[in-house]
């Protein structure tokens, strides 16, 4: 059995290839194009995974894709009607995967009638889930994901038995971790998509000098894990305005904080300025927050499923320094973690998915 997994109009697309159960290849399109986080279509990425294989595309009997339309349709529809804008933007970009089957036939230049593959619209935080799970040594664990936005989606929490991965809950747009710390990276003056990891090296030497303020912007919300001050944000009104098209350019983010964020910290930093003190000690307290939340999700997830083993996607930005913490500051040292070790792992992820369906298994939300 050969499954071709693809990340398309996203940043970072991707491919990769299983064949067999077995990885033959995963590679990002920027590596051919040398645009960084490219973008758009990865027609070089799905060349290389058949011609690494051996393979035509009329081999392939299964393609994942890591976005499904029918995820939180009525969210989707909710925000439609506020942000018709962004709704139109959304649009197109599930239209050109509604014509992913002929990209790839023109990428390998076949006629569209000979790909005998069936296509799977795997959901984005399920192919997250997904990637951690099914390749861990475990035969049960705790699952977490935690990105910025995917299907309306940003965070979601399972337990994987066997073949099976069963969701027990999600946190929708307009609250956001991965979100969260884009927009105070934005407001510390690292526009650049990819930035984040600036930002995390910065906290390292400032102080939480602004932790009680940032607590904030991240709150606990019950049964839901975490929800943000709204207030400080601007995403929920406009909509995360995103250009991820084109596979010849770096994505661009648009503005996520308000102006209601420069007046409780200050002017934001131009990206020409120096960084000074009072950018560091952001940058720490961002961190700090950022971890209060995302563990007080895993530790509600491991009490509930009473699970000694976690598989955690590495997604969010800092999820790998999350996890090195977790064993000496918040969990038992009995834990045991098996991250994903990239972050992009939503183009093989769907395929992973994609097998264990093909062999029975099940992925089903409680």
């Amino acid at each position: 059995m050969n499954i071709l997994g693809i990340n398309a109009y996203h940043a970072d697309a991707s491919a990769a290839l299983v064949c067999d159960g077995q990885l033959v290849t995963a590679v990002e399109e920027e590596r051919f194009n040398r645009v960084k986080h490219a973008a758009g279509f990865p027609a070089n990425a799905v060349r290389h995974c058949l011609a690494e294989a051996g393979l035509t595309i009329q081999e392939i009997d299964h393609v994942a894709i890591p976005r499904n339309p029918w995820a939180r349709v009525g969210t989707k529809l909710f925000y439609a009607l506020r942000l018709p804008r962004f709704a139109f933007e959304r649009s197109r970009v599930l239209t050109r995967f509604a014509g992913i089957h002929e990209n790839l036939a023109q990428v390998c230049d076949v006629a569209p009638e000979t790909i005998r593959a069936r296509f799977h619209r795997v959901e984005h935080h399920v192919a997250h889930l997904a990637s951690a799970f099914f390749v861990s040594p475990f035969d049960r664990a705790a699952v977490l994901s935690t990105d910025g936005l995917g299907d309306f989606a940003s965070t979601m929490w399972a337990t994987g038995e066997g073949n099976r991965l069963k969701v027990h809950g999600a946190v929708a747009f307009p609250h956001s971790l991965g979100l969260y710390y884009t927009a105070i990276s934005q407001y510390l003056g690292f526009w650049k998509f990819g930035d984040e990891y600036k930002v995390m090296g910065l906290a390292a030497y400032g102080e939480p000098a602004y932790q009680s303020e940032f607590r904030r912007i991240v709150r606990p919300a019950n049964g839901k894990g975490f929800c943000l001050g709204l207030e400080y944000f601007c995403h929920h009104r406009t909509g995360p305005q995103m250009t991820w098209q084109d596979s010849d350019k770096t994505p661009e983010q648009g503005r996520l904080f308000s102006d209601y964020l420069e007046q409780r910290l200050g002017k934001t930093r131009a990206p020409e300025e120096p960084v000074e003190k009072h950018h560091n000690d952001i940058a720490a307290s961002l961190q700090v927050v950022l971890e209060e939340a995302y563990f007080r999700l895993l530790n509600s997830l491991i009490v509930r499923q009473a699970r000694r083993q976690c598989a955690l996607p590495a997604a969010l930005p800092s999820t790998a320094l999350q996890t090195a913490r977790s064993s000496t500051r918040h969990l038992s040292p009995t834990f045991t973690f098996s991250p994903q070790p990239v972050t992009v792992d939503c183009r093989w992820a769907p395929r992973t998915t994609s097998t264990i369906r093909s062999c029975g298994g099940h992925v089903r939300s409680s």
